[in-house]
Protein backbone atom coordinates (compact mmCIF):
# COMPACT_ATOMS: atom_id res chain seq x y z
CA UNK A 1 0.00 0.00 0.00
CA UNK A 2 1.61 3.60 -0.78
CA UNK A 3 1.74 6.32 2.30
CA UNK A 4 2.94 9.82 1.65
CA UNK A 5 5.79 8.46 3.81
CA UNK A 6 7.08 6.19 0.85
CA UNK A 7 6.21 9.07 -1.68
CA UNK A 8 9.62 10.49 -1.14
CA UNK A 9 8.30 13.52 1.43
CA UNK A 10 10.38 15.32 4.79
CA UNK A 11 9.16 13.93 7.88
CA UNK A 12 7.52 17.67 8.40
CA UNK A 13 5.41 17.24 5.61
CA UNK A 14 4.50 13.77 6.20
CA UNK A 15 3.41 14.51 9.84
CA UNK A 16 1.40 17.57 8.80
CA UNK A 17 -0.78 15.68 6.40
CA UNK A 18 -1.71 12.66 9.33
CA UNK A 19 -2.58 15.60 11.37
CA UNK A 20 -5.37 16.77 9.01
CA UNK A 21 -6.48 13.02 9.02
CA UNK A 22 -4.90 11.68 5.68
CA UNK A 23 -4.28 8.03 6.34
CA UNK A 24 -2.34 7.41 2.67
CA UNK A 25 -2.51 9.38 -0.78
CA UNK A 26 -5.21 9.84 -3.18
CA UNK A 27 -4.68 8.11 -6.60
CA UNK A 28 -3.67 11.52 -8.27
CA UNK A 29 -1.20 12.13 -5.27
CA UNK A 30 -0.17 8.84 -5.53
CA UNK A 31 0.52 9.35 -9.22
CA UNK A 32 1.98 12.52 -9.54
CA UNK A 33 3.84 13.60 -6.03
CA UNK A 34 6.66 11.89 -7.33
CA UNK A 35 7.80 12.65 -10.71
CA UNK A 36 6.75 16.03 -9.34
CA UNK A 37 9.57 16.09 -6.79
CA UNK A 38 11.84 14.48 -9.29
CA UNK A 39 11.25 18.00 -11.10
CA UNK A 40 8.99 16.28 -14.20
CA UNK A 41 6.31 18.69 -15.87
CA UNK A 42 3.01 17.44 -15.15
CA UNK A 43 -0.09 17.49 -16.73
CA UNK A 44 -2.37 16.31 -14.07
CA UNK A 45 -6.22 14.57 -14.77
CA UNK A 46 -8.67 13.58 -12.09
CA UNK A 47 -12.72 14.00 -10.62
CA UNK A 48 -13.25 17.26 -8.59
CA UNK A 49 -12.85 16.27 -4.74
CA UNK A 50 -10.29 14.07 -5.20
CA UNK A 51 -7.09 16.00 -3.20
CA UNK A 52 -5.03 17.32 -6.92
CA UNK A 53 -4.78 20.44 -4.59
CA UNK A 54 -2.46 18.42 -2.06
CA UNK A 55 -0.55 16.59 -5.44
CA UNK A 56 0.72 19.59 -6.85
CA UNK A 57 1.20 21.85 -3.57
CA UNK A 58 3.08 18.78 -1.53
CA UNK A 59 6.03 18.22 -3.82
CA UNK A 60 6.63 22.33 -4.37
CA UNK A 61 7.03 23.22 -0.23
CA UNK A 62 9.70 20.60 -0.42
CA UNK A 63 11.34 22.17 -2.78
CA UNK A 64 11.24 25.47 -1.71
CA UNK A 65 14.77 26.90 -0.50
CA UNK A 66 14.97 30.47 0.82
CA UNK A 67 12.76 33.42 1.19
CA UNK A 68 12.47 34.73 -2.43
CA UNK A 69 8.95 34.22 -4.11
CA UNK A 70 9.69 30.88 -6.29
CA UNK A 71 6.06 29.37 -6.46
CA UNK A 72 2.97 31.04 -8.87
CA UNK A 73 -0.50 29.04 -9.06
CA UNK A 74 -2.54 30.60 -10.89
CA UNK A 75 -6.88 29.57 -10.44
CA UNK A 76 -9.81 30.65 -12.17
CA UNK A 77 -11.57 32.30 -9.48
CA UNK A 78 -11.08 34.19 -6.31
CA UNK A 79 -12.27 31.71 -4.11
CA UNK A 80 -10.32 29.23 -5.72
CA UNK A 81 -7.19 31.16 -4.72
CA UNK A 82 -8.13 31.92 -1.09
CA UNK A 83 -9.04 28.17 -0.89
CA UNK A 84 -5.82 26.90 -2.31
CA UNK A 85 -3.51 29.63 -0.55
CA UNK A 86 -5.53 28.57 2.42
CA UNK A 87 -4.14 24.48 1.89
CA UNK A 88 -0.78 25.80 0.90
CA UNK A 89 -0.46 27.56 4.50
CA UNK A 90 -2.01 24.62 6.44
CA UNK A 91 0.39 21.57 4.33
CA UNK A 92 3.53 24.24 5.14
CA UNK A 93 2.75 25.44 8.35
CA UNK A 94 5.54 23.51 10.02
CA UNK A 95 7.69 24.74 7.31
CA UNK A 96 7.34 28.24 8.12
CA UNK A 97 5.57 29.00 4.91
CA UNK A 98 4.88 32.56 3.49
CA UNK A 99 1.77 32.25 0.79
CA UNK A 100 -0.08 34.99 -0.26
CA UNK A 101 -3.23 34.91 -2.53
CA UNK A 102 -3.44 37.93 -4.91
CA UNK A 103 -7.02 38.47 -6.69
CA UNK A 104 -9.48 41.31 -7.57
CA UNK A 105 -11.93 43.06 -5.19
CA UNK A 106 -9.31 43.19 -2.65
CA UNK A 107 -7.11 46.71 -2.29
CA UNK A 108 -3.32 46.50 -4.92
CA UNK A 109 -1.92 48.43 -1.84
CA UNK A 110 -2.88 45.06 0.73
CA UNK A 111 -1.52 43.02 -1.80
CA UNK A 112 1.95 44.86 -2.27
CA UNK A 113 2.81 45.87 0.96
CA UNK A 114 2.60 41.95 1.19
CA UNK A 115 4.41 41.50 -1.40
CA UNK A 116 7.51 44.14 -0.75
CA UNK A 117 7.27 41.90 3.04
CA UNK A 118 8.14 39.00 1.18
CA UNK A 119 6.44 36.05 -0.06
CA UNK A 120 7.44 32.47 -1.04
CA UNK A 121 4.35 31.37 -2.66
CA UNK A 122 1.41 33.43 -4.53
CA UNK A 123 -2.10 31.85 -5.08
CA UNK A 124 -3.47 34.46 -7.70
CA UNK A 125 -6.70 35.06 -10.47
CA UNK A 126 -4.89 35.44 -13.92
CA UNK A 127 -6.48 38.96 -14.00
CA UNK A 128 -5.07 40.15 -11.01
CA UNK A 129 -1.73 38.37 -11.65
CA UNK A 130 -0.86 40.20 -15.21
CA UNK A 131 -1.79 43.70 -13.25
CA UNK A 132 0.78 43.29 -10.77
CA UNK A 133 3.70 42.18 -13.11
CA UNK A 134 2.58 45.16 -15.16
CA UNK A 135 2.67 47.81 -12.49
CA UNK A 136 6.47 45.84 -11.79
CA UNK A 137 4.50 44.98 -8.11
CA UNK A 138 5.27 41.05 -9.05
CA UNK A 139 8.34 39.90 -9.80
CA UNK A 140 8.72 36.67 -10.93
CA UNK A 141 12.33 36.53 -12.14
CA UNK A 142 12.97 33.33 -9.14
CA UNK A 143 10.15 31.58 -10.12
CA UNK A 144 10.75 27.96 -10.72
CA UNK A 145 7.26 26.45 -9.82
CA UNK A 146 4.67 27.60 -12.14
CA UNK A 147 1.20 25.46 -11.56
CA UNK A 148 -2.19 26.48 -13.56
CA UNK A 149 -5.36 25.02 -11.03
CA UNK A 150 -8.48 24.02 -13.19
CA UNK A 151 -7.29 24.76 -16.30
CA UNK A 152 -9.92 24.10 -18.62
CA UNK A 153 -11.73 26.63 -16.79
CA UNK A 154 -9.75 29.47 -17.24
CA UNK A 155 -9.99 28.83 -20.90
CA UNK A 156 -13.77 28.76 -20.78
CA UNK A 157 -13.77 32.35 -18.62
CA UNK A 158 -11.89 33.80 -21.40
CA UNK A 159 -8.54 33.95 -19.66
CA UNK A 160 -6.21 31.93 -21.78
CA UNK A 161 -4.53 34.92 -23.21
CA UNK A 162 -3.91 36.79 -19.79
CA UNK A 163 -2.58 33.08 -19.14
CA UNK A 164 -0.02 32.62 -22.11
CA UNK A 165 1.16 36.30 -21.11
CA UNK A 166 1.93 35.13 -17.42
CA UNK A 167 3.57 32.07 -18.65
CA UNK A 168 6.01 33.89 -21.08
CA UNK A 169 7.02 36.21 -17.90
CA UNK A 170 8.46 32.96 -15.49
CA UNK A 171 11.54 33.30 -17.27
CA UNK A 172 13.40 31.17 -15.20
CA UNK A 173 15.26 28.12 -17.07
CA UNK A 174 14.66 25.28 -14.73
CA UNK A 175 10.97 26.45 -14.36
CA UNK A 176 8.82 23.47 -13.81
CA UNK A 177 5.19 23.65 -15.17
CA UNK A 178 2.05 21.58 -14.11
CA UNK A 179 -1.32 21.68 -15.16
CA UNK A 180 -4.54 20.15 -13.10
CA UNK A 181 -8.05 20.23 -13.83
CA UNK A 182 -10.87 17.65 -14.03
CA UNK A 183 -10.49 17.60 -17.63
CA UNK A 184 -7.84 18.55 -20.29
CA UNK A 185 -8.96 19.91 -23.21
CA UNK A 186 -6.93 19.34 -26.59
CA UNK A 187 -6.89 22.93 -26.46
CA UNK A 188 -5.31 23.72 -22.52
CA UNK A 189 -2.97 20.25 -24.00
CA UNK A 190 -1.59 22.13 -26.72
CA UNK A 191 -1.20 25.78 -25.17
CA UNK A 192 0.40 24.24 -22.21
CA UNK A 193 2.73 22.20 -24.28
CA UNK A 194 4.36 25.18 -25.68
CA UNK A 195 5.66 26.25 -22.19
CA UNK A 196 6.33 22.82 -20.95
CA UNK A 197 9.42 20.69 -20.94
CA UNK A 198 8.00 16.85 -22.15
CA UNK A 199 5.36 16.81 -19.95
CA UNK A 200 4.15 13.63 -18.27
CA UNK A 201 0.28 13.07 -18.92
CA UNK A 202 -1.19 11.62 -15.54
CA UNK A 203 -5.19 10.20 -15.95
CA UNK A 204 -6.25 9.17 -13.10
CA UNK A 205 -9.84 7.34 -14.89
CA UNK A 206 -13.21 6.81 -13.72
CA UNK A 207 -16.23 5.45 -14.77
CA UNK A 208 -18.11 8.60 -13.41
CA UNK A 209 -17.60 12.30 -13.88
CA UNK A 210 -18.99 12.36 -9.88
CA UNK A 211 -17.10 10.56 -6.95
CA UNK A 212 -18.63 7.74 -6.31
CA UNK A 213 -18.63 7.68 -2.51
CA UNK A 214 -21.28 10.66 -3.08
CA UNK A 215 -24.89 9.39 -2.81
CA UNK A 216 -27.20 10.94 -5.40
CA UNK A 217 -30.89 11.07 -5.63
CA UNK A 218 -33.49 13.54 -6.22
CA UNK A 219 -37.19 14.15 -5.29
CA UNK A 220 -40.33 15.56 -7.72
CA UNK A 221 -42.13 18.19 -6.23
CA UNK A 222 -44.12 21.46 -7.36
CA UNK A 223 -42.41 24.30 -7.10
CA UNK A 224 -44.07 25.90 -4.53
CA UNK A 225 -43.64 22.94 -2.75
CA UNK A 226 -40.08 22.73 -2.48
CA UNK A 227 -39.36 24.88 0.94
CA UNK A 228 -41.32 22.56 2.57
CA UNK A 229 -40.35 19.55 0.95
CA UNK A 230 -36.29 21.19 2.06
CA UNK A 231 -37.49 21.68 5.58
CA UNK A 232 -38.63 17.91 5.77
CA UNK A 233 -34.97 16.57 4.52
CA UNK A 234 -33.21 19.08 6.74
CA UNK A 235 -34.92 18.46 10.01
CA UNK A 236 -35.07 14.24 9.02
CA UNK A 237 -31.76 14.04 7.24
CA UNK A 238 -28.35 13.86 9.54
CA UNK A 239 -26.83 16.98 8.57
CA UNK A 240 -23.96 18.62 9.07
CA UNK A 241 -22.99 21.65 7.04
CA UNK A 242 -25.27 21.94 4.32
CA UNK A 243 -24.76 23.95 0.88
CA UNK A 244 -27.66 24.66 -1.01
CA UNK A 245 -27.44 26.04 -4.21
CA UNK A 246 -29.75 28.56 -5.94
CA UNK A 247 -30.26 29.78 -9.57
CA UNK A 248 -30.39 33.45 -9.00
CA UNK A 249 -28.84 36.12 -6.08
CA UNK A 250 -32.18 37.30 -5.18
CA UNK A 251 -33.32 33.38 -4.87
CA UNK A 252 -30.18 32.77 -2.51
CA UNK A 253 -31.22 35.70 0.04
CA UNK A 254 -34.85 34.87 -0.06
CA UNK A 255 -34.66 31.34 0.56
CA UNK A 256 -32.06 32.15 3.82
CA UNK A 257 -34.23 34.06 4.98
CA UNK A 258 -37.09 32.22 4.91
CA UNK A 259 -34.88 28.89 6.42
CA UNK A 260 -33.55 31.63 9.49
CA UNK A 261 -37.78 32.35 10.04
CA UNK A 262 -38.28 28.52 10.14
CA UNK A 263 -35.61 28.56 12.88
CA UNK A 264 -32.43 27.25 10.68
CA UNK A 265 -29.24 28.65 11.00
CA UNK A 266 -28.59 29.92 7.41
CA UNK A 267 -27.00 32.43 5.52
CA UNK A 268 -26.59 33.42 1.91
CA UNK A 269 -23.43 34.31 -0.03
CA UNK A 270 -23.71 35.52 -3.88
CA UNK A 271 -21.50 37.42 -5.97
CA UNK A 272 -23.29 40.77 -4.98
CA UNK A 273 -21.41 40.99 -2.10
CA UNK A 274 -18.61 42.32 -1.19
CA UNK A 275 -15.52 40.19 -1.93
CA UNK A 276 -14.48 40.87 2.26
CA UNK A 277 -18.33 39.94 3.12
CA UNK A 278 -18.02 36.70 1.13
CA UNK A 279 -15.14 35.75 2.98
CA UNK A 280 -16.30 36.67 6.25
CA UNK A 281 -19.58 34.27 6.05
CA UNK A 282 -17.83 31.30 4.12
CA UNK A 283 -15.19 31.77 7.10
CA UNK A 284 -18.32 31.28 9.50
CA UNK A 285 -19.44 28.84 7.80
CA UNK A 286 -16.11 27.02 8.11
CA UNK A 287 -16.12 27.34 11.83
CA UNK A 288 -19.72 25.88 12.17
CA UNK A 289 -21.45 29.36 13.55
CA UNK A 290 -24.20 28.40 11.30
CA UNK A 291 -24.58 25.16 9.32
CA UNK A 292 -26.41 25.82 6.31
CA UNK A 293 -24.88 28.08 3.32
CA UNK A 294 -27.37 28.91 0.20
CA UNK A 295 -25.29 30.10 -2.47
CA UNK A 296 -24.76 30.69 -6.46
CA UNK A 297 -22.93 28.90 -8.36
CA UNK A 298 -19.84 31.50 -7.64
CA UNK A 299 -18.75 29.02 -4.66
CA UNK A 300 -19.37 26.39 -7.10
CA UNK A 301 -15.40 26.17 -7.37
CA UNK A 302 -13.05 27.28 -4.89
CA UNK A 303 -14.87 26.43 -1.71
CA UNK A 304 -13.53 23.69 -0.04
CA UNK A 305 -15.46 22.94 3.85
CA UNK A 306 -14.35 19.39 4.89
CA UNK A 307 -17.38 18.40 6.81
CA UNK A 308 -19.89 19.49 4.14
CA UNK A 309 -22.15 16.11 4.34
CA UNK A 310 -25.27 17.73 2.45
CA UNK A 311 -25.30 19.46 -1.19
CA UNK A 312 -28.57 20.28 -1.92
CA UNK A 313 -29.93 21.67 -5.77
CA UNK A 314 -33.02 23.82 -4.80
CA UNK A 315 -32.68 24.82 -8.43
CA UNK A 316 -31.30 22.41 -10.82
CA UNK A 317 -28.89 23.96 -12.47
CA UNK A 318 -28.76 24.53 -16.41
CA UNK A 319 -25.95 22.53 -17.20
CA UNK A 320 -24.61 19.10 -16.12
CA UNK A 321 -21.21 20.27 -15.41
CA UNK A 322 -21.75 22.53 -13.33
CA UNK A 323 -23.94 20.06 -11.31
CA UNK A 324 -20.75 18.23 -11.30
CA UNK A 325 -18.83 21.37 -9.65
CA UNK A 326 -21.79 21.67 -6.74
CA UNK A 327 -21.56 18.43 -5.68
CA UNK A 328 -18.37 18.30 -5.78
CA UNK A 329 -18.04 20.11 -2.27
CA UNK A 330 -19.33 16.97 -0.44
CA UNK A 331 -17.91 13.55 -0.83
CA UNK A 332 -13.85 15.12 -0.57
CA UNK A 333 -10.69 13.95 0.42
CA UNK A 334 -12.73 10.11 0.52
CA UNK A 335 -15.36 11.18 2.84
CA UNK A 336 -18.90 9.92 2.02
CA UNK A 337 -21.25 12.84 1.21
CA UNK A 338 -25.08 13.15 -0.09
CA UNK A 339 -26.34 15.04 -2.98
CA UNK A 340 -30.03 16.09 -3.36
CA UNK A 341 -31.79 17.50 -6.13
CA UNK A 342 -35.09 19.04 -5.87
CA UNK A 343 -37.28 18.88 -9.54
CA UNK A 344 -40.02 19.46 -10.86
CA UNK A 345 -41.57 16.98 -13.50
CA UNK A 346 -41.17 19.08 -16.49
CA UNK A 347 -37.04 18.32 -15.58
CA UNK A 348 -37.05 14.99 -15.75
CA UNK A 349 -34.85 15.58 -18.95
CA UNK A 350 -32.57 17.65 -17.96
CA UNK A 351 -31.94 15.76 -15.02
CA UNK A 352 -31.74 12.78 -17.89
CA UNK A 353 -29.04 14.68 -19.64
CA UNK A 354 -27.19 15.20 -16.13
CA UNK A 355 -27.14 11.40 -15.53
CA UNK A 356 -25.58 11.04 -18.65
CA UNK A 357 -22.82 13.48 -18.56
CA UNK A 358 -22.10 11.84 -15.27
CA UNK A 359 -22.35 8.42 -16.49
CA UNK A 360 -23.79 7.44 -12.87
CA UNK A 361 -27.74 7.20 -11.76
CA UNK A 362 -29.46 9.55 -9.66
CA UNK A 363 -31.96 7.73 -7.97
CA UNK A 364 -35.35 8.79 -7.70
CA UNK A 365 -36.53 9.24 -3.39
CA UNK A 366 -39.64 9.20 -1.51
CA UNK A 367 -39.69 12.84 0.68
CA UNK A 368 -39.91 11.67 4.60
CA UNK A 369 -44.02 11.76 5.84
CA UNK A 370 -45.17 14.30 8.68
CA UNK A 371 -45.31 11.15 11.17
CA UNK A 372 -41.12 10.48 10.21
CA UNK A 373 -40.41 14.59 11.30
CA UNK A 374 -42.42 14.71 14.15
CA UNK A 375 -40.87 11.35 15.84
CA UNK A 376 -37.63 12.71 14.33
CA UNK A 377 -38.02 15.76 16.36
CA UNK A 378 -38.89 13.85 19.51
CA UNK A 379 -36.02 11.47 19.24
CA UNK A 380 -33.69 14.88 19.19
CA UNK A 381 -35.61 16.44 21.64
CA UNK A 382 -34.94 13.41 24.13
CA UNK A 383 -31.05 12.92 23.02
CA UNK A 384 -30.90 16.83 23.97
CA UNK A 385 -32.44 16.16 27.47
CA UNK A 386 -30.81 13.37 28.12
CA UNK A 387 -27.25 15.27 27.36
CA UNK A 388 -28.15 17.66 29.27
CA UNK A 389 -29.11 15.98 32.50
CA UNK A 390 -25.97 14.40 32.57
CA UNK A 391 -24.08 17.38 33.15
CA UNK A 392 -24.21 18.81 36.47
CA UNK A 393 -26.99 21.23 37.32
CA UNK A 394 -26.26 24.03 40.33
CA UNK A 395 -27.94 24.60 43.81
CA UNK A 396 -29.25 27.37 41.94
CA UNK A 397 -31.52 25.08 40.18
CA UNK A 398 -31.96 22.64 42.30
CA UNK A 399 -33.71 25.62 44.67
CA UNK A 400 -35.70 26.66 42.24
CA UNK A 401 -37.13 23.15 41.49
CA UNK A 402 -37.64 22.95 45.38
CA UNK A 403 -39.43 26.64 45.20
CA UNK A 404 -42.18 25.62 42.30
CA UNK A 405 -42.96 21.98 43.91
CA UNK A 406 -43.39 23.62 47.51
CA UNK A 407 -45.77 25.86 45.48
CA UNK A 408 -48.04 22.84 44.92
CA UNK A 409 -46.89 21.50 41.70
CA UNK A 410 -46.08 17.54 41.31
CA UNK A 411 -42.42 17.15 39.49
CA UNK A 412 -44.09 15.51 36.32
CA UNK A 413 -46.63 18.63 36.07
CA UNK A 414 -43.39 20.24 36.32
CA UNK A 415 -41.46 18.38 33.90
CA UNK A 416 -44.43 18.48 31.16
CA UNK A 417 -44.80 22.65 31.93
CA UNK A 418 -40.79 22.90 31.12
CA UNK A 419 -41.05 20.45 28.07
CA UNK A 420 -43.84 22.41 26.43
CA UNK A 421 -41.67 25.53 27.11
CA UNK A 422 -38.83 24.33 25.41
CA UNK A 423 -40.92 23.26 21.91
CA UNK A 424 -42.90 25.83 21.80
CA UNK A 425 -40.35 27.06 18.58
CA UNK A 426 -41.49 24.31 16.59
CA UNK A 427 -45.23 25.71 16.40
CA UNK A 428 -43.42 28.56 13.80
CA UNK A 429 -42.07 25.39 11.73
CA UNK A 430 -45.44 22.94 10.81
CA UNK A 431 -45.39 20.32 9.13
CA UNK A 432 -46.73 21.47 5.53
CA UNK A 433 -48.73 19.52 3.03
CA UNK A 434 -46.62 18.67 -0.23
CA UNK A 435 -48.75 18.11 -3.32
CA UNK A 436 -48.00 15.05 -5.45
CA UNK A 437 -46.34 16.26 -8.90
CA UNK A 438 -47.17 13.99 -11.76
CA UNK A 439 -43.95 12.42 -12.96
CA UNK A 440 -44.89 12.62 -16.40
CA UNK A 441 -41.71 11.71 -18.14
CA UNK A 442 -41.29 8.30 -15.82
CA UNK A 443 -44.50 7.52 -17.20
CA UNK A 444 -43.21 8.72 -20.89
CA UNK A 445 -40.33 6.64 -20.28
CA UNK A 446 -42.13 3.54 -19.76
CA UNK A 447 -44.12 3.86 -22.55
CA UNK A 448 -41.15 4.15 -24.73
CA UNK A 449 -40.16 1.11 -23.10
CA UNK A 450 -43.46 -0.81 -24.13
CA UNK A 451 -42.68 0.12 -27.47
CA UNK A 452 -39.35 -1.09 -27.91
CA UNK A 453 -39.84 -4.27 -26.22
CA UNK A 454 -42.77 -4.92 -29.11
CA UNK A 455 -45.77 -4.26 -26.99
CA UNK A 456 -46.79 -0.57 -28.17
CA UNK A 457 -47.57 -0.51 -32.25
CA UNK A 458 -46.97 -4.28 -32.75
CA UNK A 459 -43.90 -4.14 -34.52
CA UNK A 460 -41.11 -3.75 -31.67
CA UNK A 461 -40.38 0.39 -32.14
CA UNK A 462 -41.40 3.53 -31.30
CA UNK A 463 -42.53 5.70 -34.12
CA UNK A 464 -41.42 8.50 -31.66
CA UNK A 465 -38.14 7.15 -31.55
CA UNK A 466 -37.06 6.21 -35.22
CA UNK A 467 -38.39 10.11 -35.62
CA UNK A 468 -36.19 11.49 -33.10
CA UNK A 469 -32.98 9.76 -34.21
CA UNK A 470 -32.90 11.18 -38.00
CA UNK A 471 -29.96 12.45 -38.97
CA UNK A 472 -29.12 16.09 -37.73
CA UNK A 473 -28.13 18.92 -40.33
CA UNK A 474 -24.18 18.89 -40.03
CA UNK A 475 -22.64 20.85 -37.13
CA UNK A 476 -26.57 21.18 -36.03
CA UNK A 477 -27.44 19.91 -32.35
CA UNK A 478 -31.24 18.98 -31.71
CA UNK A 479 -32.95 20.66 -28.13
CA UNK A 480 -36.04 19.31 -26.43
CA UNK A 481 -38.94 21.77 -25.49
CA UNK A 482 -41.24 20.96 -23.10
CA UNK A 483 -44.18 22.72 -24.93
CA UNK A 484 -45.82 22.63 -28.16
CA UNK A 485 -48.58 23.05 -30.75
CA UNK A 486 -51.05 22.59 -27.93
CA UNK A 487 -49.57 26.01 -26.43
CA UNK A 488 -50.06 28.16 -29.25
CA UNK A 489 -46.14 28.27 -30.65
CA UNK A 490 -45.26 28.67 -34.05
CA UNK A 491 -41.87 28.52 -35.90
CA UNK A 492 -41.31 32.42 -35.62
CA UNK A 493 -42.30 32.24 -31.51
CA UNK A 494 -39.73 30.21 -31.15
CA UNK A 495 -36.63 31.51 -33.40
CA UNK A 496 -37.44 34.88 -31.88
CA UNK A 497 -37.12 33.71 -28.31
CA UNK A 498 -34.01 31.45 -28.69
CA UNK A 499 -32.37 34.14 -30.63
CA UNK A 500 -33.21 36.87 -28.24
CA UNK A 501 -32.35 35.12 -25.40
CA UNK A 502 -29.32 33.40 -26.13
CA UNK A 503 -28.30 36.70 -28.23
CA UNK A 504 -27.60 35.14 -31.68
CA UNK A 505 -28.51 35.16 -35.24
CA UNK A 506 -32.16 33.46 -36.64
CA UNK A 507 -30.10 31.62 -38.89
CA UNK A 508 -28.13 29.72 -36.31
CA UNK A 509 -31.21 27.47 -35.92
CA UNK A 510 -32.84 25.01 -37.85
CA UNK A 511 -35.22 22.50 -38.36
CA UNK A 512 -37.94 23.18 -35.94
CA UNK A 513 -40.64 19.98 -35.53
CA UNK A 514 -43.62 21.29 -33.41
CA UNK A 515 -45.29 18.79 -31.73
CA UNK A 516 -48.98 18.62 -29.59
CA UNK A 517 -47.05 18.51 -26.23
CA UNK A 518 -43.35 19.07 -27.26
CA UNK A 519 -41.16 20.86 -29.73
CA UNK A 520 -37.82 19.75 -30.91
CA UNK A 521 -35.30 22.51 -32.88
CA UNK A 522 -31.86 22.31 -34.25
CA UNK A 523 -28.94 24.94 -33.20
CA UNK A 524 -25.60 25.14 -34.44
CA UNK A 525 -23.48 23.21 -32.43
CA UNK A 526 -21.05 26.45 -31.11
CA UNK A 527 -23.85 27.91 -29.85
CA UNK A 528 -25.90 25.21 -27.24
CA UNK A 529 -24.36 26.02 -24.32
CA UNK A 530 -25.64 29.82 -24.85
CA UNK A 531 -28.72 28.17 -25.84
CA UNK A 532 -29.22 26.11 -22.49
CA UNK A 533 -28.03 28.51 -20.31
CA UNK A 534 -30.01 31.71 -21.32
CA UNK A 535 -33.60 29.38 -22.19
CA UNK A 536 -33.01 26.57 -19.89
CA UNK A 537 -36.16 28.10 -17.86
CA UNK A 538 -36.88 30.80 -20.11
CA UNK A 539 -40.38 31.64 -21.99
CA UNK A 540 -42.05 31.25 -25.36
CA UNK A 541 -45.10 33.88 -25.58
CA UNK A 542 -45.19 34.39 -21.96
CA UNK A 543 -45.04 30.38 -21.31
CA UNK A 544 -42.64 28.58 -19.30
CA UNK A 545 -40.40 26.70 -20.81
CA UNK A 546 -37.85 23.90 -19.68
CA UNK A 547 -34.95 23.29 -23.14
CA UNK A 548 -33.09 20.14 -22.89
CA UNK A 549 -30.78 18.10 -25.18
CA UNK A 550 -32.59 15.68 -27.46
CA UNK A 551 -32.78 12.32 -26.60
CA UNK A 552 -31.03 11.08 -29.63
CA UNK A 553 -27.93 14.18 -29.03
CA UNK A 554 -26.87 11.34 -25.61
Amino acid sequence: MTSFENLGLRPELVATVAELGYAEPTPIQAHAIGPLLEGRDVMGKAQTGTGKTAAFTLPMLQRLQGDALQVLVLTPTRELAIQVAEAVYRYGHQLGVRVLPIYGGQSYTRQTRRLEKGVQVVVGTPGRTLDLINQKQLDLSNVHYFVLDEADEMLKMGFIEDVEAIMKAVKAPNRQTSIFSATLSDTIQRMAGKFMNNPMLIDIKSETVTVENVSQRYYVVQPNDRLAALTRLLETEDVQNTLIFTRTKVGSVELAESLVALGFGAEAVNGDLPQAERERIIRRFRQGVFTILVATDVVARGMDIPAVSHVINYDLPQLPAEYVHRIGRTGRAGRGGNAISLISSKQKRTLRGIEDFTRQPIKKAKLPTPEQVLRRRDEKFVAGLVAQMQQSVTDKEVDLLDAIIEMGYSPDAIAVAAISMLRAHEINRPVEDIREDVDRYEKYEKHEQRNSNGNGNGNGKSKRGKRDKKEFEPGMVRLYLDIGRKNGIKPGDVVYSIASAANISGRSIGAIDIRNNETFVDVQEKNVNAVLKAMGRGTIRGQEVSVVLANGNR
